[in-house]
């Protein structure tokens, strides 16, 4: 009868090997002491036998139980999985296993969580401690060797790891005052979190630094429930954009704000920190602070290893550095007050935009304005180009306008919608170019239908100048590379600005498109069997408003327009008090207008309506329109009037 596994002993291996059991004891603890031959047969005879040490044992005979401790105060929250994760990987291939607690955000059970696991371990990882800084200096010594994450501890010898939340903080605030924003609302995070005390304290700089910035602070907490529950109380707060003390509750805030119609980041602005895996898969992207989480963890088992084998405290600190990661969530400040789009619109004289009237001296320029480069007219901001370089691959990244406002400071554009995340503002976006999407979203595939597929294309910047002599001229060079990086075309971008009425003024983008890599087929849903929905080349998507009338030269009506060949299109929409017109005009010979306004409002110049557009190597086209926007509600005899005026 053969001996069952777990009966084998120590005792056992060393009568087959013919040795001490202390001499198997040394082989197995990986002393050097022994005879190599011994060594060999020893640990061949272990294998046939399939003997397993005791841990208990070898923990007693060496003093040491290979193990140890991790305290978080949430393993739910991501960044802690993250930490972990680092320690767990590095601490392995010197034999090290890892336990975690969790205090579940309490402190006053966080150093009685802590001292219980030191008992079971050799030492301690304490990771963002929620205790006072008297209690954590009586705990340190108790629990030692030990490193702290997240926190600091004066006087006390032990290392730490810490995290420059305060410079965080300056980077979000000016990333959003960079976008106009003046009234914020923090979120802050739990009582006794040292962490949010940096983050305010990082918050208080940039206000001592700019006096027109006002930050309301709010009480959060520190999981999705604290800001779904925070949605009222921001709203209320009536800011233009705000910081969560960290990713979770910013989920929780979109999804509130989502139910309650308001709209990121054309009404309300939202950024977070630590950039966790989901922050960027949020809808829309979350603009957030990027913390070295498993980098934090790897680390901390470095110290932890070194004091375990030194078995005595080191008492530094090591900074790391958090970087801004800016995404859809925030943009330029709305002109007008945050609210539900279900609730009334507040009636706003027009002097209360906040921005002086032009002087007759004052011309259109673009400018820099923050990470991209706005149109201004005097104090007013008239339209914004931004890169696009940060937007997701899905939604086929480029450069695009918004928001574009009327003189009145109505904005006239929509960027990623809930209706189509993948539209944003005034772009040449086109569905598809020798099979790769520049649209961004679904590819409507022929007896398939609306099909997602890893076919975006990415347009990117390689000259980007404003007009060193005329500043209302701002040129962009781009190149259009496929879903492989392979580039597929060039674009001599040229966009223009000018005053034509006191309550008028025009934008006019044209784009020249060049084959010089081979030749294109241009298509489009309607040239892959989606009648209809012949869209691409340059398409501008207004926001949704409480009105939407379509105008031609056809008549009034989005079924007269869409198809047509009219030398122009007209949008009169009210916004809550206001009225405004879009007139867009084409100055060449019209293509097949697309328009959608019932299901929302967007429009643009088709250039595959029906068949395909070939273009031979070499060879060019062009797109484009001649935009008016008017403070006030057109006829279609005035709409017409304005659109001879400029085409």
């Amino acid at each position: 009868m053969s001996t069952r596994r777990d009966q084998i002993t120590i005792a056992d291996v060393a009568t087959a090997a013919g040795v001490s059991r202390a001499t198997v004891s040394r082989v197995m603890n990986g002393r050097s002491t022994v005879d190599p031959e011994i060594t060999e047969r020893v640990r061949r005879v272990a294998t046939e036998l399939s003997y397993r040490p005791s841990n208990v044992a070898r923990s007693l005979s060496i003093g040491r139980t290979h193990t140890i401790a991790l305290v978080v105060p949430d393993l739910g929250n991501p960044v802690f999985q993250q930490i972990l994760r680092g320690v767990t990987t590095a601490a392995a291939p010197s034999g090290y296993r890892v336990l975690v607690a969790d205090s579940a955000e309490d402190p006053s059970e966080e150093a009685a969580i802590a001292l219980e696991a030191r008992l079971r371990c050799d030492a301690l990882v304490l990771v963002s401690p929620r205790m006072p800084d008297a209690l954590l200096a009586d705990l340190v010594p108790q629990v030692a060797p030990v490193v702290l994450v997240n926190r600091s501890l004066a006087g006390a010898n032990v290392p730490a790891l810490v995290v420059d939340y305060a410079h965080a903080a300056e980077q979000v605030l000016e990333h959003l005052v960079g976008l106009d924003h003046r009234r914020v609302v923090y979120l802050a995070g739990p009582p006794g979190s040292t962490s949010d005390a940096q983050r305010r304290e990082g918050l208080r700089r940039v206000l001592d630094r700019r006096p027109d910035v006002e930050v309301v602070e709010l009480l959060g907490g520190s999981d999705i429930a604290a800001g779904h529950a925070a949605v009222d109380e921001v709203l209320a707060a009536r800011p233009t954009a705000v910081v969560a003390f960290n990713d979770l509750v910013a989920f929780g805030l979109l999804a509130g704000l989502n139910e309650a119609g308001v709209a990121i980041p054309a009404d309300l602005s939202v950024a977070g920190f630590d950039d966790i895996d989901l922050a960027r898969y949020a809808t829309p992207s979350l603009t957030t602070v990027a913390v070295p989480q498993a980098e934090l963890g790897r680390h901390a088992w470095k110290e932890l290893s070194a004091l375990i084998d030194a078995n005595q405290g080191a008492s530094h600190a090591t900074r790391f550095d958090p970087s801004l990661e800016v995404r859809a969530s925030t943009g330029p400040a709305p002109r007008g007050v945050v609210r539900s789009r279900a609730a009334q619109p507040e009636t706003r004289a027009p002097e209360a935009t906040g921005v002086s009237a032009p002087s007759p001296g004052d011309v259109v320029r673009w400018e820099t304005d923050g990470d991209a480069v706005g149109l201004r007219y005097g104090d007013l901001r008239l339209a914004r180009y931004q890169q696009g370089d940060r937007l997701p691959q899905v939604h086929a990244p480029r450069s695009f306008l918004h928001p574009v406002h009327t003189l009145a400071g109505v904005p006239l554009t929509d960027s990623g919608p809930v209706d189509h995340r993948h539209h944003y503002g005034v772009s040449v976006a086109v569905p598809d170019v020798n099979g790769t999407s520049y649209w961004g979203g679904r590819t409507f595939v022929s007896d398939v239908g609306p099909t997602l597929l890893p076919n975006h294309g990415r347009q990117l910047s390689r000259a980007l100048l404003v007009d060193p002599v005329e500043p209302h001229l701002l040129h962009d060079r781009v190149r259009w590379h496929d879903e492989h990086g392979v580039p597929q075309l060039e674009e001599d971008r040229r966009l223009d600005a000018w005053l034509l009425d006191t309550d008028a003024w025009v934008l006019d983008w044209s784009s020249t498109l060049r084959a010089e890599r081979g030749a294109l087929v241009i298509g489009s849903p309607a040239t892959n069997g989606r009648p209809g929905a012949g869209y691409g080349g340059l398409f501008w998507r207004l926001p949704i408003a409480g009105r939407t009338e379509v105008l031609s030269a056809a008549g009034t009506g989005e079924e007269l327009a869409h198809g047509s060949t009219s030398p122009w299109v007209a949008y009169v929409q009210e916004h809550g008090d206001r009225r405004t017109t879009l007139v867009l005009v084409q100055p060449g010979e019209p293509l097949p207008w697309f328009v959608r306004a019932s299901e929302y409002p967007g429009t643009g110049p088709a250039l595959a309506w029906e068949t395909p557009r070939t273009v031979p190597a070499g060879g060019t086209f062009e797109t484009g329109v001649r935009a008016v926007l008017v403070d006030r509600a057109l006829d279609l005899d005035e709409a017409a009037s304005y659109a001879g005026r400029v085409r």
